[in-house]
């Protein structure tokens, strides 16, 4: 089992915890976001990958209306009743767990008819932008969803996860996180689609691995810089709307060409930021067909051109992760590079050759360490399965 120590760990601290075994664990990964930035919430098209780190969750019945939840690697316990089951100020990592469990009952968590009990413990770096809290929703989904006999189809466990996010925890998110978590296989990338909510996986060869290279500056989207860029699409899929003669509905529908012919009457920041999402999703589709011709080189190349865009025109980079990106184009052995996640710190995401990786974290981290003083971590990242039930 992938993470086989962490699943132990979390048993062992459950049984001493409640005083029983749980009657079910679950397992759900990160992910890295390989190409498609700021597209899932566009209605477009992303690749991204399970990575080889998640979270699993532990649970048990309670006899009583009572939810026990501890964080793992705190061991710090919350309590409430099913009736009571809200959003928190305090402890705030509880909040994806209630908020999961609350949209798992459509709203109406009382209805669930007993309480339970339950524990979580992973090794997703944190700040890293892998999507820890998405890992912990899904986890969550699946383990009490098999609890209480619930069953609901993937796509609606994302959408749960996503709404905890929204509702609970305060991030405007799209569905990519969630959706890479569960629909990840091993050794390939998920094609996902979000308009029809589709998701097909691609092989990726074992000749490439990703590297993840997480920089020290600070990762954080519950705060305005997500949402105004977020809103910023929304304003000008509305203002292309009322321009183009074909129905437009989200920046999907909108090409590079037709913003180049009819952006006038955009302000500035809003066609840069509307340029980002289009772009990418051209970009995805392109990777797609030079995937199918095993053109790994040239969809590296895009993977640059990616991240381009991100410190360009969605401005949504910082020096650390462009750092990052620059020293590695100078790598023969890297193909591509590009920040990961929703940006403003955490990762990038690099196309490598496995056999290099030592050379390549070695020549990035002195880089690094020449601007800023300190060095980055830098982990190999093979694609790896999805979340599912222990």
């Amino acid at each position: 089992m992938l993470n086989q120590e962490i699943h132990d760990e979390l048993v062992a601290k459950f049984e001493k915890q409640y005083g029983e075994k749980p009657t079910v664990v679950a397992y759900a990964p990160g992910r890295i976001e390989v190409l498609g930035n700021h597209t899932d919430y566009n209605e477009g098209f992303v690749f991204s990958a399970a990575i080889d780190k998640g979270t699993f969750f532990a649970a048990a019945p309670s006899a009583d209306d009572v939810v026990r939840l501890t964080a793992g690697d705190l061991m710090k316990e919350v309590t409430y009743k099913l009736a009571d089951c809200a959003k928190r100020d305090e402890d705030t990592w509880q909040n994806y767990v209630n908020g999961t469990f609350h949209w798992l009952f459509d709203g109406e968590p009382a209805k669930a008819g007993h309480g339970w009990k339950g524990m979580f413990l992973g090794n997703i770096p944190l700040g890293a932008g892998l999507s820890s809290s998405a890992a912990l929703e899904m986890c969550t989904a699946l383990a009490l969803s098999k609890l209480y006999g619930v069953e609901k189809d993937k796509v609606t466990l994302a959408k749960i996860g996503q709404k905890a996010e929204h509702t609970f925890a305060g991030c405007p998110c799209g569905l990519l996180d969630q959706a890479s978590s569960l629909f990840g296989v091993k050794g390939g990338l998920v094609k996902s689609d979000f308009r029809s909510c589709t998701f097909e996986t691609v092989p990726l060869g074992d000749k490439v691995a990703f590297m993840m290279v997480k920089s020290n500056a600070k990762h954080a989207l519950v705060d305005g810089a997500y949402a105004s860029r977020r809103k910023a699409c929304e304003d000008a899929a509305a203002f292309f709307k009322g321009k183009l003669r074909h129905p437009v509905t989200h920046l999907r529908d909108v090409t590079t060409a037709e913003w180049v012919l009819y952006k006038e009457g955009l302000d500035e920041t809003q066609a840069k930021r509307a340029l980002h999402p289009i772009g990418e999703d051209e970009r995805v589709l392109l990777g797609a067909q030079l995937l199918d011709k095993g053109d790994v080189a040239g969809f590296g190349a895009l993977m640059f051109d990616s991240h381009e865009s991100s410190r360009n025109w969605f401005e949504n980079s910082c020096a650390e992760l462009d750092t990052i990106v620059d020293a590695a184009k100078k790598i023969p052995e890297v193909y591509g590079a590009r920040l990961s996640g929703g940006g403003f710190g955490g990762s990038c995401c690099l196309l490598v050759d496995p056999a290099a990786a030592d050379k390549i974290a070695a020549a990035i981290s002195a880089e690094y360490k020449a601007a800023y003083g300190d060095e980055p971590t830098c982990a190999v990242i093979p694609p790896s399965e999805g979340a599912h039930l222990v």
